[in-house]
This record gives structure tokens, C-alpha cells and sequence, in this order.
């Protein structure tokens, strides 16, 4: 046997050595026919799913995925849209779904408000 033949062996040992690669962690997608509290209770036990708690007075709570792929925002009491749930899922650009508990109105105008920051860049420089 020459040096090379116990190569195939090595790099089997090496290939089963290494730890398992996690598989890709799929987010929850909103099920509006679920009440509001299961869904909310369901997305914030999600693995891997990053709080970004409070953000000022504005009566909304956000949640975003590690890899960045996906943001959920779950209304709060003070919100004309609450109970109300979007999900914005950034790929191939940015889409935003969710379920309307609430007002409908309310909810198509947080909507709006949402999908316009898609598109908000800061003029002049830093601010």
C-alpha cells in the first residue's frame, strides 16, 4: 500500500468528525384564523427570534430573526391597529402581511406606514 491509501479513510473520519450543520430555521407565518394571544404567544417562543422589546412610546413590540430574513411587529393596547400582527420577510425586496384583529382601516394605514420605510433614505448626509 502506498502513502495515499489510507487517504479515503482519513477524510471519511474527518467528514464525521465535524458538528452537524443546523438546518435553516423557518419562521412562523401569520395564521389569522388563530386567535391573537396564540399567534403573539406562538412568534415570541420561536427559536432564534431576536426582542427588540419597546421602541419609545410607540405602542408596538418587535421581534426579528437573526439572519435578518424576517421582522414580525405585534401591536400593543394604544395602537388604532390593535390587536394586529406583520410579518416583513426580506427577500428578493421586502414584502409585509399580516392579520387585522382589529380595525381594518387601522391596520391597512400601518401597513402603508410600514411598506414606506422600504423606501425612506436620509438626504444630506448624516442627520
Amino acid at each position: 500500500m502506498g502513502r495515499w491509501s489510507a487517504l479515503p479513510l482519513l477524510l471519511t473520519l474527518a467528514a464525521c468528525s465535524g458538528k452537524p450543520a443546523e438546518p435553516p430555521v423557518a419562521y412562523l407565518e401569520p395564521d389569522c384564523a388563530k386567535p391573537f394571544d396564540a399567534q403573539v404567544a406562538a412568534i415570541v417562543a420561536q427559536p432564534k427570534l431576536v426582542p427588540a422589546g419597546n421602541v419609545g412610546a410607540e405602542p408596538y413590540s418587535y421581534y426579528s430573526s437573526a439572519d435578518g430574513s424576517v421582522s414580525y411587529l405585534i401591536t400593543r393596547k394604544g395602537s388604532p391597529a390593535h390587536p394586529a400582527i406583520m410579518i416583513q420577510r426580506a427577500h428578493n425586496g421586502v414584502t409585509t402581511d399580516g392579520c387585522a384583529y382589529g380595525s381594518k382601516t387601522a391596520y391597512a394605514e400601518l401597513k402603508t406606514y410600514l411598506e414606506s420605510l422600504k423606501t425612506w433614505t436620509r438626504k444630506g448626509g448624516t442627520q
